[in-house]
């Protein structure tokens, strides 16, 4: 089986401060990061090759040349190939031009690496959250799809995705090739090894531009091929207040909230 993931460096959201004055992220000093879901997905694909050890894994990303770092923690950690798509007009992309930018790239990959069964990628990214880049991949290539996975495993020509809903789960079988995006499952991803991480410190990454990606419309790529326009971006404002209830006795605290509620028109 031939599975390539989709993979983004995204900054440490958990090291991100407010600029007390602009409102705005404060990004100095941040270190940047594996995008956590993007983790899911390469370790979802390294148990099918446990299962299936003639599995190959490809791994892509789209950024500048830093996202290197991601690239070479995935093949520390499970992947045998990597490459970056990056070139000046491809920057100020949004969601459906960087599916589409990606959606090329992919096809001048199979060109090097064969046709794959399977893409992979994690249900969103942490620093734009709009999970929106896996099903558009998936709509560009003309590919079924499934969204929130927590596993997969291969049955013959099938996949079949234990795929996470409001109601628990489900399990669902999907024809290859296919599109799978993947959420938080039960464990959590397996670590590099030393001998691994010393294989892809070494390791030359690719790197596609728009050049190399044939017959690309580079007008539907960077700000150009953007229709998502970013007006505004604000801290919202903390909401202060409230009110603390505690009587000596039970019964007397929900009684004064019973009256509260009532005044304030909400029961």
């Amino acid at each position: 089986m031939n599975i390539l993931i989709c993979v983004k460096q995204v900054p440490d959201t958990t090291e991100i401060r407010i600029d007390p004055v602009k409102n705005t992220l404060i990004r100095e000093g941040v270190p940047s990061i594996l995008n956590p879901f993007d983790g899911y997905a390469l370790e979802a694909a390294a148990r099918i090759r446990d299962a299936h050890p003639d599995t190959r894994i490809v791994v892509v990303s789209m950024g500048l040349p830093q996202a290197k770092n991601a690239l070479k923690e995935c093949l520390a950690i499970a992947a045998d190939k990597a490459y970056l798509v990056s070139d000046r007009p491809f920057g100020g992309s949004d969601t459906l031009a960087t599916s589409y930018i990606l959606s090329q790239a992919i096809g001048k990959i199979q060109e090097l690496e064969g046709k794959f069964d399977a893409i992979f990628c994690g249900k969103q990214a942490i620093d734009g959250d709009t999970a929106q880049v896996g099903p558009e991949i998936a709509e560009h290539l003309g590919y079924p799809q499934v969204t929130y996975g927590l596993e997969a495993s291969l049955e013959g020509n099938v996949l079949h995705v234990k795929k996470e809903v409001e109601e628990g789960v489900e399990i669902l079988e999907v024809g290859l090739p296919c599109v799978v995006t993947f959420t938080k499952p039960a464990w959590d991803p397996r670590y590099p090894t030393i001998k691994r991480k010393l294989a892809a410190g070494r390791a030359e990454i690719p790197v596609l531009s728009a050049a190399d990606l044939t017959g690309i419309d580079l007008s539907r790529a960077g700000l150009k091929g953007s229709p998502t326009k970013v007006k505004k971006t604000f801290v919202p404002q903390k909401k202060t207040g409230g009110v603390k209830i505690q009587e000596e006795h039970a019964g007397d605290s929900a009684r004064k909230l019973f009256t509260l509620l009532g005044d304030a028109g909400i029961i």
